[in-house]
C-alpha cells in the first residue's frame, strides 16, 4: 500500500512541477513579446533572450560582450507594465555604467560602445510594484 501511495504522490508532484514550468515558460514568452515592442526595425536582435524567474529580492545576472563601433539597445521587462524591473549595467570590474533607476525605470536604453567591452547586467524586481515574475533582457544592435 505504501508503494502505491508513494507512486501517486510522485506522479502528482511531477504533474504539478511540469504544469508550473509550462506556465512560467508561457509567462516569459508573453513578457518577451511585450519587451520586443521596445525595438524598432533598425535594431537587429543578438539572437538571445536572457530570462530569469525572480522572487522578492533575487538578482538575475547576465554576462555579455559588446563589440566596439556599435550602438546597442537593451530592453529589460517584467510583467505587463513598464517600471517593474530595475536593471544595471556594469563593466567586468563591477563599475556601474548605467542604471535605469536613474532614468524613471525606463524599459530600454541605448548604449554606444567605442571599444569591445564585457559587461554584466543585473536585474531586480521593483519591490514597490511586484514581488515575483519573469525578468527578460533583450539585446539588439544597429549594424
Amino acid at each position: 500500500m505504501k508503494k502505491i501511495s508513494l507512486l501517486y504522490t510522485s506522479i502528482l508532484f511531477l504533474s504539478i512541477t511540469l504544469f508550473t514550468a509550462n506556465k512560467t515558460q508561457a509567462q516569459c514568452d508573453t513578457i518577451a513579446t511585450i519587451c520586443s515592442q521596445n525595438f524598432t526595425k533598425e535594431y537587429l536582435s543578438d539572437g538571445q533572450e536572457y530570462r530569469a524567474l525572480l522572487i522578492n529580492e533575487q538578482t538575475a545576472e547576465f554576462h555579455l560582450t559588446l563589440y566596439g563601433g556599435s550602438i546597442y539597445r537593451f530592453g529589460a521587462c517584467s510583467g505587463m507594465n513598464s517600471g517593474n524591473l530595475v536593471f544595471r549595467v556594469y563593466d567586468q570590474d563591477y563599475n556601474e555604467i548605467f542604471s535605469n533607476s536613474e532614468h524613471e525605470l525606463s524599459p530600454y536604453w541605448d548604449f554606444k560602445v567605442n571599444s569591445t567591452l564585457d559587461v554584466i547586467v543585473e536585474a531586480n524586481l521593483n519591490q514597490d510594484k511586484v514581488n515575483s515574475g519573469c525578468a527578460v533582457l533583450l539585446v539588439g544592435f544597429k549594424p
